[in-house]
């Protein structure tokens, strides 16, 4: 059963002809399933690798292999918080412990109402900015509590007046413009 849309096909299409061996492409192909599903099941997986001529094996390799794939579902926003030393030194685990504490779930859980997803990760590359965390890929840095609260704030805010709508669709439009100063 085909679970990728037709759109999503055609953009994949596209980025295969870019590549003289379609295993090369498999990165990209990644990305365009996860962005249609908001992770990428093994149903996906299975798909990805029919379009690539692989062994599906091979694709979950990969996809488990680096952390921007999710290989299980996650919540509407994913709150990723580096967790390497300069983050750490910078207050990333008492950032991580004020989300588990005000969202009430622990790192690789989601909250109940499957909204947030909270993940420790490795070093995001803003070190000069700790402590710091992405949310569904976009960067928010010197974070503090409030900053944190303004976060969860605008994505409540934010699934309240679109209640209607799923909460994938939602992580597509999320803003890069939300406030997050204290």
């Amino acid at each position: 059963m085909a679970v990728l849309s037709v759109d999503a096909l055609e953009r994949i299409d596209t980025i295969v002809q870019k590549y003289p061996v379609k295993r090369s492409a498999l990165l990209p192909v990644l990305h365009v399933a996860q962005n249609e599903l908001g992770w990428v099941s093994r149903e996906a997986m299975e798909e990805v690798a029919d379009l690539l001529e692989l062994d599906p094996d091979q694709v979950e390799e990969v996809a488990s292999f680096y952390t921007m794939y999710y290989t299980d579902p996650v919540g509407t926003y994913v709150l990723e918080v580096c967790k390497t030393a300069p983050c750490s030194f910078m207050g990333a685990h008492e950032i991580i412990d004020y989300i588990s504490e005000t969202l009430g779930i622990q790192p690789g859980e989601t909250t109940a109402d499957g909204m947030f997803t909270l993940f420790r990760v490795e070093c995001l590359a803003a070190c000069h900015r700790a402590p710091m965390m992405q949310v569904n890929h976009r960067y928010y840095q010197d974070l503090t509590p409030e900053k944190v609260d303004a976060l969860i704030t605008a994505a409540q805010q934010l699934q309240l007046q679109t209640a209607a709508g799923s909460g994938f669709q939602i992580r597509k439009s999320w803003s890069e413009e939300v406030k997050t100063e204290g």
